[in-house]
């Protein structure tokens, strides 16, 4: 929507100009039917809160005094008119849809995938985000509504807060709030639909009527929390934002085209203008938007509540926080790279829908460079697809491996709205293989901002697989990278900031000089970083590496195993490094930098498990268990770091730590400690491919009976 051509119909029907004002209305109709439709998920009223929203901005129109303000001064309106009409209905969808009771929305017409199963989880998964969102309470709902627009790109951030009424950073705390309201609904839904259901749940929801009463919400959320098996079946396999921001708008019925016309015409508009809106040029000028929009039955309540079940194309969206992000993010339906994968195939379904091909490209190994990237003739090398996309496209890799015969460089940005995103198809694994490239080259340098990378493999590059150099507001997710000649994934330089490396594995990366990674931040500054559900092992050198990284980074629920091990045996090159778990500083002098690690295991490395490297900031270390390193399990010699219900067992020494050092509960403050506490010893378990969702593997693998709030839990 252009901004500036706005403000001048804005103005020119504050005069009285009847065509200025048709614009208006045709141009912006669809936003505001998409906001009170989703508001009240498809309730009769819908219609008419459009209808009475639009005839009072006309009305008000000739009062505003910030024409360039009007978009989110309309949808302030429209805000107003979903609350006065949620007073007088407060409850009536929670009451009338219990858990299990709502009607399934129909399925695609066109799926973007033909695997089947991957339709069925998709279609399970609409389900569920839909029906969570009737169990928001009213307030909340009309935030999900915005935040819907927002993710599609309709809204930024600002226009969203102007239509609440907030500050932008107050919005964004009601965002999250209302994304924690909506995942927790979502998880008690998905957790009691679930067969068999756990017979833990049952018993704490007895006495439950299903309905969405707050206080039965949180005691459900609190045994699925709590219960392994209940959280396994409720972990969302698509992220939030991937369900929101593929839904496509919502068409708009003919009936209230016909009565906002109607009404509209009698109304007082501005400059004495009302019977003139009623000719046919103004009439044509409202439909032409929606001419290409599937028509509802008008003026039935089926017709409407259809609209909310409009068909879903799956398209990777935001991150979850949980995201969302983030976060996000919260996951999508795609199987773990590392993962038994399903049988690659030439090309990428076809069967997606008009507006999606539009806002995609599509690779496929039998592609070529001269195609157009849509599904019929999808382009071949990924280098092609990242110098053509734009913001707000994804670029959807098929399955079978790609030859890369040129390094890879990602420079255009995507924005905060329309983040670029480059995805597996799902169900399918696509392979990059870069053994072809030139000696001492990097296969993908990335240095664009708000990106989404998910579900690639990349293996054989003559050196470092991946290199982002001062990216922002990146995510990494599903990720496999390994037997690179240098580290698998490195993110550096001043200007990394607010990234996020999740549910990835970086393994048997090697080099002559014995420095190879598996992931590092290193050699720059940026805050809000983070590592969450990562797995790093059998890398020639460190498994984690933050050497010489100025800013804090984060990470959580992550193993290290392995590193530092002779796999190759190459003779007369130096085939091994340090061999270090977690190395959480270095340089000459190391910065000084207050890292956090959490939830997190070292085992079999061949150096320390957790190191500060030299680093003599507060570091803090809570929840994270060494077992089996060659040298300490815990080497912070220098710093006045921080250890909280730290586990460390079968160590060449179990911790050795500087007399500035806080500890708090740790194994080696408390006698009695033995490997005999551990559930289980072996790895195995620990070491299998990702599930479908792509977390951690569940395992027992370092768990312990003695106390179990000691140490990493071992779960995604």
């Amino acid at each position: 929507m252009d901004a500036h051509a706005d403000t001048a119909d804005v103005v020119a029907a504050r005069d009285g100009d009847r065509e200025a004002l048709a614009r208006l209305l045709a141009g912006h109709l669809p936003l505001v039917y998409n906001v009170v439709g989703r508001a009240l998920h498809g309730h009769p009223d819908v219609d008419d809160v459009v209808q009475e929203t639009m005839l009072r901005a006309v009305q008000a129109l000739p009062a505003l005094r910030e024409p360039e303000r009007f978009r989110s001064w309309l949808l302030a309106i429209a805000v107003r008119q979903i609350q006065d009409r949620a007073r007088t209905r407060r409850g009536e969808l929670v009451r009338a849809h219990p858990a299990g009771e709502l009607p399934d929305p129909p399925d695609p017409d066109a799926e973007f995938a033909d695997d089947a199963v991957t339709r069925l989880r998709l279609a399970d998964e609409r389900r569920i985000v839909l029906e969570a969102g009737r169990w928001l309470d009213a307030d909340d709902r009309r935030v999900l509504a915005l935040w819907w627009q927002e993710i599609a790109g309709g809204l930024t951030r600002a226009e969203v807060a102007a239509a609440l009424g907030l500050t932008v950073a107050h919005t964004g705390v009601r965002i999250q709030r209302m994304r924690a309201h909506l995942l927790r609904a979502r998880a008690v839904l998905a957790a009691w639909r679930a067969r068999p259901r756990c017979a833990g749940l049952t018993a704490v929801a007895r006495g439950w009527d299903g309905s969405a009463e707050p206080r039965w919400q949180k005691r459900l959320h609190r045994h699925i929390t709590d219960c392994p098996r209940c959280q396994a079946v409720s972990r969302p396999p698509i992220a939030t934002e991937t369900i929101l921001a593929g839904t496509g708008l919502l068409p708009v019925s003919a009936g209230l085209l016909e009565g906002l016309l109607h009404a509209v015409a009698t109304s007082a508009a501005p400059g004495g203008a009302a019977t003139a809106l009623a000719a046919t040029g103004w009439w044509s000028t409202l439909l032409k938007p929606l001419a290409a929009k599937p028509a509802l039955t008008a003026g039935t309540a089926a017709g409407t509540a259809a609209a909310i079940a409009v068909v879903v194309v799956l398209l990777p969206g935001q991150p979850s926080s949980d995201g969302g992000a983030v976060a996000a993010p919260p996951s999508p339906s795609t199987p773990a790279a590392t993962a038994p994968a399903a049988p690659p195939s030439a090309s990428v379904s076809p069967s997606v829908t008009a507006a999606a091909a539009r806002t995609q490209l599509f690779l496929s190994p039998t592609g070529s460079d001269d195609g157009d990237g849509s599904a019929a003739r999808p382009y071949a090398s990924l280098a092609k697809a990242v110098s053509v996309v734009r913001p707000g496209q994804t670029i959807v890799a098929g399955g079978g491996t790609y030859r890369a015969v040129d390094p890879v460089v990602i420079a255009t940005d995507g924005t905060a709205q329309q983040r670029i995103t480059l995805t597996n198809a799902p169900g399918e694994r696509p392979v990059f293989d870069a053994a072809d490239l030139r000696a001492n080259t990097w296969f993908i340098t990335q240095t664009a901002d708000h990106w989404t990378v998910r579900g690639l493999e990349i293996r054989n590059a003559p050196r470092d697989a991946y290199v982002c150099r001062a990216c922002r507001q990146g995510v990494f997710d599903r990720l496999s990278i390994h037997d690179n000649g240098g580290t698998g994934l490195t993110l550096r330089d001043p200007g990394t900031a607010g990234n996020q490396v999740l549910n990835s594995d970086f393994y048997r990366n090697h080099d002559a000089g014995a420095a190879a990674d598996g992931l590092s931040l290193k050699y720059g500054a940026g805050t809000g970083n983070i590592v969450r559900g990562c797995r790093v092992w059998g890398n020639v050198d460190d498994g984690f590496d933050l050497h010489e990284f100025t800013d804090p980074v984060t990470i959580d629920r992550s193993w290290a195993y392995g590193n530092g091990i002779d796999h190759w045996r190459d003779p007369g090159v130096a085939v091994t490094g340090a061999g270090n778990g977690f190395r959480l500083g270095g340089g000459n002098p190391a910065p000084a930098v207050p890292h956090v690690v959490t939830n997190s295991a070292a085992w079999d490395n061949t150096g320390y498990g957790f190191t500060e490297s030299a680093n003599r900031g507060t570091l803090r270390l809570t929840s994270n268990t060494a077992y089996r390193n060659g040298k300490e399990g815990f080497a912070f010699f220098y710093s006045s770091s921080v250890f909280r219900a730290n586990l460390a067992l079968g160590n060449a020494r179990e911790a050795r730590l500087s007399a500035d050092a806080v500890q708090d509960g740790n194994s080696w403050n408390q006698s009695g400690w033995t490997a005999d506490a551990l559930v289980e010893d072996d790895p195995a378990g620990a070491q299998r491919a990702r599930p479908g969702d792509g977390r951690l593997p569940a395992t027992a693998f370092l768990t312990n009976d003695r106390d179990p709030a000691l140490g990493a839990p071992m779960t995604g």
